[in-house]
């Protein structure tokens, strides 16, 4: 008995096919296998079969019940060899027989939550016993572990007084270890004799029993809860015929073949519903409360009752152990699913009874889908990183969200649950390497490739230089033919491409990891999201650096030294561009030194020193000609205008900028005409041509709404409201400068608050509203300050002044003003004018 005890499927398979007086070879042949087949699995190379395999090997042995559904199972690796061989010899005869019974399972008092699904099947009750009509099916489908039998027993608790003729339930054990689903007539024939027919009284076949039985619930009033089904072909011949019973099926798979059966699909529980379960089932002081912990562990069990349930008995039986460690335990847990487990129960194991009822090519999706380092998942992801069609990946995502193993949360788009991604992960991990590695790297080039396409049709002031893409197109990939589908894909797949770059940079994928960033930079900061690409370009520049990728290098650096300086981070922004130069110019790279030079030039005008904004804007006008780099050009010419706007050189900058707008407009770049606009447009407003400068600010605010560039529009709305003060419109001007407020602080951008609070207060100094215009420009002259931006310390400063001044305060209004005149001359701003002008009305 030990050695059959210890007798594996192979084992197993070698006994039974010597039994049949079989070869290797006759065996595959009957079974429509390979020999190798055969040889693998009888030498444990492969330790289980899948399940048609099972069954094609059980057909050619000439297995019969019971023995046939044991042998499935232990192919499976959901029985063992030595029930096999116990069948065989009649120990355990009509092991698979069905189990109705007239009585419940028993409910639990822990029971939480589903508040929802039980209100919708009282409400049915309630509709049913008011209008008839006809007989009530429920289907409660799930994940494994989600749930779906403790509602349903739950439920038909709760409603039994309701069905007077009794309550049936019948176990049909389409994922129970060890067993084969219950066959319909095996079905029928216990629920007949459990209803008191008598065995000689029940028809042989499956047609007629399910006859039988409808006649005998006709009428009648019962309950039905058919546990665990396998699918429609097994529940549909069990169903009462007439109205008045309720009929509760639970099942992994979406019954949508069955008539009339309302869906109810199970979620895991909310976060409140998790804590609760746990602090029930726990039984710990420490967790009464709820709190962190509670949260964490709840969060780390994926909010699913099953794995909560198991670690809350943990809790209870193990009272030497705190839930802090097993918190701590579970986070650090190279593999969470092993943990979760209960004597010979665990959620794994319940996981495996799902993936066994999986085709092969199911499988292969379901574990590769593991491999994926994002969130959701759409067919084209799918396509690559299962090296399948387009189609063959729609089809097989459909399938597994039936087999309840994804949810769709949006149409097309599909998840995993935390759980089931690391059993996926789990699996993938025993796949060959070699297959695996080509999965994912599949997988990156899709993402890369994608992002490079998709950022052709996003406005941008720079060109990407870098490396050419490693890897190669997808076969599969959506139309991003227009601005708006590349958007909207690249908004979509900003988590996924976040997690892509991390991904490739952790295995060693150091283009895909300086790469993806990189194709997605423009659109990031156009967007505001500048936390998250500051992160990708941090993990670009350190995969770079791993590398010894000089490009790659200097690449990341120009693009963290733009935001640096968007969110006001100056002494980074110039050291990162700093270092960007230098290793442009030690590559000799031209083209990336021009436009690092001009980014490390916005750097110094934002900081005050025009002189060397503008000696970096001629070396990089210079460079640009010289490579005939017109969009080079273009930005050149733009930023040099801009510093002769500041400077008060109204002239020049007019000369610059009108160079700048033809050149963006020959080569059709929008972002880049609407930046131009934004300058000349404040050349326009300081020299006193109002509807010209209206116009070019409304244009450029059309424009960079048109290409999704929501910072920008703030710089344009806060540049209209000025216009818009100097012709006495203050209500529009309010309205233009609490918009660009409200942009600025949604993308974190200091400098802009600190501009446009300029701005506010300004407005209500003209509006004789000088207590609010003081608290303006305080705030603006504490962020300027804060972040080192002169130029706007000295306006807030000359603000407080006209302020004081208003108010009658002159000995505060005149250091005030003093203080702003010795900044902007420091900086040589063309505020000076304006600040003397009214230093001298007062005598000064």
């Amino acid at each position: 008995m030990a050695e059959q005890a210890a007798l594996g499927f192979g084992g197993l398979l070698r006994q039974l096919r010597a039994d049949a007086g079989l070869t290797q070879e006759e065996l595959a042949e009957a079974a429509s296998l390979s020999p190798r087949s055969i040889s693998d699995l009888e030498r444990g190379i492969n330790r289980t079969a899948r399940k048609d395999t099972a069954w094609l090997l059980a057909d050619a042995l000439s297995l019969a019940e019971p023995v046939r559904g044991l042998f499935v199972a232990a192919a499976c690796g959901r029985g063992s060899a030595s029930e096999v061989l116990a069948a065989r010899r009649g120990d355990v005869p009509g092991a698979f027989a069905a189990a109705a019974t007239r009585t419940l399972p028993r409910d639990i008092a822990s029971f939480t939550g589903r508040e929802s699904e039980l209100a919708l099947l009282s409400r049915w009750l309630e509709g049913s016993a008011a209008a008839g009509g006809v007989v009530g099916i429920h289907a409660i489908g799930g994940m494994a572990g989600v749930g779906k039998t403790t509602l349903a027993v739950h439920a038909a608790h709760a409603l039994a007084a309701s069905f007077p003729d009794g309550q049936f339930f019948l176990p049909l054990h389409a994922h129970t270890t060890g067993q084969r689903p219950v066959e319909p007539a095996d079905a029928l024939a216990s629920l007949l004799l459990t209803a008191g027919v008598p065995a000689q009284h029940i028809p042989p076949d499956t047609q007629a029993r399910a006859s039988r039985w409808r006649n005998y619930v006709a009428g009648k009033k019962i309950l039905l809860l058919l546990d665990d089904a396998a699918g429609h072909e097994q529940v549909r011949p069990l169903l009462p015929g007439t109205a008045g019973s309720l009929v509760l099926i639970t099942s992994r798979r979406r019954l949508t073949a069955l008539e009339d059966a309302a869906a109810i699909s199970l979620d895991t529980l909310s976060p409140v519903e998790a804590a609760t379960l746990l602090a029930r089932l726990a039984e710990r002081p420490e967790l009464g409360a709820g709190g962190d912990l509670m949260a964490e562990i709840t969060r780390l069990c994926g909010y699913l009752p099953l794995a909560i349930g198991m670690l809350a008995r943990q809790l209870s039986h193990h009272p030497a152990r705190s839930a802090a460690d097993l918190a701590a335990g579970l986070a650090a847990a190279r593999d969470r699913l092993a943990v979760m487990r209960a004597e010979n129960l665990s959620v794994a194991a319940a996981f495996d009874l799902s993936y066994a009822d999986l085709t092969e090519a199911q499988q292969r999706l379901f574990r590769r889908l593991g491999q994926h380092p994002g969130t959701s998942i759409d067919a084209y992801a799918a396509a690559a990183v299962g090296g399948t069609s387009l189609d063959a990946a729609s089809r097989l995502l459909d399938e597994l969200y039936d087999q309840y193993l994804l949810a769709e949360p949006t149409p097309g788009r599909y998840l995993l649950h935390d759980l089931l991604r690391e059993h996926a992960r789990t699996l993938a991990a025993a796949d060959d390497p070699a297959d695996s590695g080509a999965a994912t790297g599949r997988l990156l080039d899709y993402y890369l490739h994608t992002a490079l396409v998709a950022g052709q049709h996003i406005a941008t002031r720079t060109a990407v230089q870098g490396s050419p893409p490693p890897g190669r197109p997808p076969d599969f990939a959506p139309q991003l033919s227009t601005f708006q589908h590349a958007a909207d894909w690249l908004e979509t797949e900003r988590p996924n491409l976040h997690a892509a770059a991390e991904h490739a940079a952790a295995s060693g994928r150091s283009l895909h990891a300086i790469q993806i960033p990189a194709a997605m930079g423009d659109f990031m900061r156009a967007r505001g999201h500048w936390n998250q690409a500051a992160a990708l370009h941090q993990t670009a520049l350190a995969a770079a650096r791993q590398a010894g990728d000089l490009p790659g290098q200097a690449l990341a650096l120009r693009q963290l030294g733009i935001l640096g300086w968007l969110t006001g981070d100056f002494r980074a922004a110039a050291a990162s561009l700093a270092r960007a130069v230098a290793l442009y110019r030690d590559l000799g790279d031209r083209p990336g030194l021009a436009y690092a030079l001009n980014h490390l030039g916005k750097v110094h005008q934002l900081t005050g020193d025009y002189a060397a904004a503008a000696a970096s804007r001629k070396q990089a006008l210079d460079l640009a000609r010289g490579l005939g780099d017109r969009l080079g050009e273009a930005v050149s010419l733009n930023h040099l205008g801009e510093v002769h706007q500041l400077t008060g050189d109204y002239a020049a900058a007019a000369a610059s900028l009108q160079q700048s707008l033809d050149l963006f407009r020959s080569v059709g770049q929008r972002v880049g005409e609407a930046d131009v606009l934004t300058v000349l447009g404040r050349v326009q407003r300081e020299s006193g041509d109002y509807p010209a400068a209206t116009a070019s600010h409304q244009h450029a605010l059309d424009l960079f709404r048109q290409v999704g560039d929501r910072p920008s529009q703030a710089f344009a709305l806060d540049d209209l409201g000025l216009v818009q003060q100097l012709t006495g419109d203050y209500p529009a001007s309010a309205a233009c400068h609490q918009q660009a407020l409200e942009l600025w602080r949604e993308h974190g951008n200091r400098l802009g608050q600190a501009e446009v609070l300029n701005s506010l207060g300004e407005l209500s100094c003209r509006t004789s509203d000088t207590d609010r215009a003081r608290a303006h420009h305080s705030q603006a002259l504490t962020i300027a300050r804060d972040i080192g931006a002169p130029r706007e310390e000295a306006r807030a400063l000359a603000g407080l002044g006209q302020c004081h001044l208003q108010d009658g305060n002159p000995d505060d209004g005149l250091g005030c003003l003093r203080q702003a005149l010795s900044i902007y001359q420091r900086i040589g701003a063309s505020g000076t004018r304006r600040v003397q002008e009214t230093l001298r009305d007062h005598g000064l």
